[in-house]
């Protein structure tokens, strides 16, 4: 896969420092511990095993296992490159300073800002940004000053025959809204939304229950032993909804020809949320992470490609003419004459940012459907 590179001078400041030192002490650990069990033991650890043993409280969790991957990617062309150049040397150098990756999970772009996540509690990294979202972020020293490299995928004319685009927009009530460029698909969430509240029903009864009774004692523990049983029911049955719900998505988008799955990137919902006891409960139960995960990874099984589009103002913009316009509950109805359901807007308007293409004709408003969930879904069984 070719790839564009964008690179950008930042100069140098404590907080880069900081993240640099954490990200050379982590190598050096991860250095230091692996040639120590070669030596004593003879065991080449796995890449998988270093990232389960290292990690780090100043950097992303995917930023430390992305340096520890550096370490274990150096080691693979040592060992490759010494088959025939035999004087070739393993990496065993320490590191004060390293080089700062972070991935497409803790990349934000907002309001003209690149925002880098540090992992929960550490401050984020901004940077001063006028570009698109890119796929990863390097921050490493050029000698004089810190150079950041942002690397995007080759961009193809999305308008090209043959190449099709869906855009999903994700949401508490309907976990998904597909569109195409034919029509819209709503998948209903009226199933996966009474089992959460049913499971906080539970919590609520089992919670008061306990509070009558001696911690520690014989209904005590048999209480807390059916609490747990129950919850893990209903989890389990939450997330065969999530699973047979995003598997039906990525079948029919399948058959529709789409290849590329441009998914709404909502995770800054819930920054600075105060929208009152009943909807902050619903938006911090939401598992928009868990639909977008399955979505993605079951489309990229099937030789497709997921992309992460910012989505700041998209249930609220014309699609046709471009005003802002607030939706009156769950339908958006414009001045121009268009008309649609404020998640079909939303998924919409995701595929036009990411394409960057002109208006929805307003004659040619695309139909909308809905899909509701029902124990049996068929689903397709590519994946």
């Amino acid at each position: 896969m070719s790839y564009n590179v964008r690179k950008l001078k930042i100069g140098k400041t404590d907080q880069l420092d900081r993240l640099a030192l954490a990200s050379g002490d982590l190598y050096s650990r991860t250095l230091v511990y692996f040639w120590r069990v070669v030596r004593k033991k003879g065991v080449w650890l796995s890449p998988n095993s270093l990232m389960k043993l290292f990690g780090s409280e100043t950097l992303h969790s995917q930023s430390a296992q992305a340096t520890v991957q550096t370490f274990c990617a150096s080691l693979k062309s040592w060992r490759k490159r010494r088959k025939t150049d035999p004087e070739a040397k393993p990496p065993r150098r320490r590191r004060r300073f390293f080089k700062l990756i972070w991935k497409s999970s803790a990349i934000r772009v907002r309001s003209g800002w690149l925002i880098l996540s540090n992992g929960k509690d550490n401050v984020s990294l901004n940077i001063p940004w006028k570009w698109d979202l890119p796929k990863q972020v390097e921050i490493g020293w050029d000698g004089g000053q810190y150079e950041l490299r942002a690397v995007y995928d080759q961009q193809i004319d999305n308008q090209i025959i043959g190449i099709e685009t869906a855009g999903v927009d994700l949401g508490e009530i309907h976990p998904a809204t597909t569109f195409d460029g034919r029509e819209a698909v709503i998948y209903n969430g009226r199933l996966l939304r009474s089992k959460k509240r049913y499971q906080n029903k539970v919590k609520a009864e089992i919670a008061s229950r306990l509070d009558t009774l001696k911690h520690g004692s014989r209904r005590w523990r048999r209480l807390k032993r059916s609490k747990g049983c129950q919850l893990r029911r209903l989890q389990n049955q939450v997330r065969d909804i999530q699973h047979k719900t995003s598997r039906a998505i990525v079948s029919t988008l399948q058959k529709a020809g789409v290849q590329t799955l441009v998914i709404g990137d909502v995770r800054d919902i819930r920054t600075d949320l105060d929208y009152g006891k009943k909807a902050n409960q619903k938006l911090h139960q939401w598992t928009f992470g868990t639909i977008r995960w399955q979505l993605s990874y079951k489309w990229e099984r099937i030789g497709g490609k997921v992309v992460l589009q910012e989505e700041r103002g998209t249930s609220s913009t014309c699609p046709t003419c471009g005003k802002r316009q607030k939706p009156n509950g769950r339908s958006f109805r414009c001045g121009c004459g268009f008309h649609a359901h404020r998640d079909a807007v939303g998924a919409i308007n995701i595929r036009k940012k990411y394409q960057d293409c002109g208006p929805v004709v307003g004659d040619m408003a695309p139909p909308t459907r809905g899909v509701r969930f029902y124990p049996h879904l068929l689903c397709s069984s590519v994946a």
